[in-house]
Order: structure tokens, then C-alpha cells, then sequence
């Protein structure tokens, strides 16, 4: 079964703020089995147009993803994202068929 993934792409405007919603956010992560692949960090965006950080989560399958999203200790995290950060969020399916190497 293919992983799921949250990919969020997040300007922050409150960095007090939003260290909260990063210290709530930990409990519907560990509950949920998240494992950050990209969090922050340098970027260059080669082509288009990003906003300034991008985060990609890792979860066992898209059900699990969204059963975090949705989760009550999430939502209370979140509120914190909303109040200090304009964020764009997909939830998707991972990729599990042949590579260009196969």
C-alpha cells in the first residue's frame, strides 16, 4: 500500500506563534506515526514559486494522513498555524510503481 504524505508550503507571519503550533503539533504527530522528510530547511525553487517553508510528512498510508489532519489534537494545533501562518496543505498518495532505474 502506498504511503501518504502531507506536503504544506507555509509563509509564516507570527514566528511566536507558530513556535506553538509546533510544540502542539507533536502529540497528533507521535499519535499518528508522522515522520518528517522535509521540514524547513534551504530551498531553491528552480522553477515557480513557493512559499518561504516547505514541509513534507511521511504517514503509513493517505487514511492515517488524514486521520491526523481531522484528529481532535491536531485541530487544536492548528489553530495556532492559522493565527500565525498562510499555509497551503495537500494531503496525497505516494508513488509505488516502477522507477526510471527498474
Amino acid at each position: 500500500m502506498p504511503k501518504g504524505y502531507w506536503v504544506a508550503s507555509v509563509d509564516v507571519n507570527d514566528p511566536e506563534r507558530y513556535k506553538q503550533y509546533v510544540q502542539e503539533n507533536a502529540a497528533a504527530f507521535r499519535k499518528y506515526g508522522a515522520k518528517f522528510l522535509v521540514r524547513g530547511g534551504e530551498q531553491d525553487a528552480v522553477e515557480g514559486k513557493l512559499r518561504d517553508r516547505v514541509v513534507v510528512i511521511e504517514f503509513k498510508d493517505v487514511a492515517t494522513a488524514t486521520a491526523c489532519y481531522r484528529s481532535t489534537e491536531y485541530s487544536a494545533a492548528k489553530l495556532h498555524r492559522t493565527a500565525s501562518a498562510f499555509s497551503d496543505v495537500v494531503i496525497m498518495q505516494g508513488y509505488d510503481g516502477p522507477q526510471p532505474t527498474d
